[in-house]
């Protein structure tokens, strides 16, 4: 599977990002009500801050999820955790199908952390998905993150997690 990453558009790509965050498989993403100008303002928030960044990711250039990175000292984790240079927060969520393949989840998340990677920067991936995901933390285990502890966020109770440059290469080697 060969997988890029475009910058989101968030007006261009609303229409098809609504079908993904609003399908019941996208619970999770808590914008299951969301009118398609939700997620056009949702995107053109994250678009113009400097801190949270989304992106399109492509699969031999159709699209197929979405992935969000952000600074968890300034976003999402602000004040939840003490932050350390090179940690970068991220949120990912593959398209609804009514297909499932095999393994496919598990290769769109192992190629985001190689994709965050990438920046010689980046030291640490930290995710704060909801306690009750059980699909994504055994997800988020694969590619070697650490669950850290429970924290209350405003929405939601979460797994606070981390995930080195070293813990990666050492689950996707082995």
């Amino acid at each position: 599977m060969t997988f890029t990453f475009r910058p989101l558009d968030p007006l261009k790509d609303a229409e098809l990002l609504h079908g993904w965050v609003t399908h019941p498989k996208a619970a999770f993403w808590m914008m299951q009500d969301a009118k398609l100008e939700d997620v056009e303002r949702t995107y053109m928030e994250i678009a113009a801050d400097e801190h949270h960044h989304a992106y399109l990711g492509l699969r031999d250039d159709e699209p197929a999820f979405l992935m969000e990175k952000y600074d968890p000292a300034h976003r999402e984790l602000a004040g939840l955790y003490d932050p350390r240079p090179g940690d970068v927060g991220m949120h990912f969520l593959v398209s609804p199908t009514d297909r499932p393949e095999h393994g496919f989840t598990r290769a769109v998340i192992t190629a985001v952390m190689a994709y965050l990677f990438e920046d010689p920067a980046v030291e640490r991936v930290v995710v704060e998905p909801d306690v009750r995901n059980k699909a994504v933390h055994a997800l988020n285990e694969a590619v070697g993150f650490t669950a850290e502890a429970e924290i209350r966020k405003p929405e939601k109770k979460a797994l606070l997690s981390f995930c080195t440059r070293a813990q990666f290469e050492k689950a996707v080697t082995a």
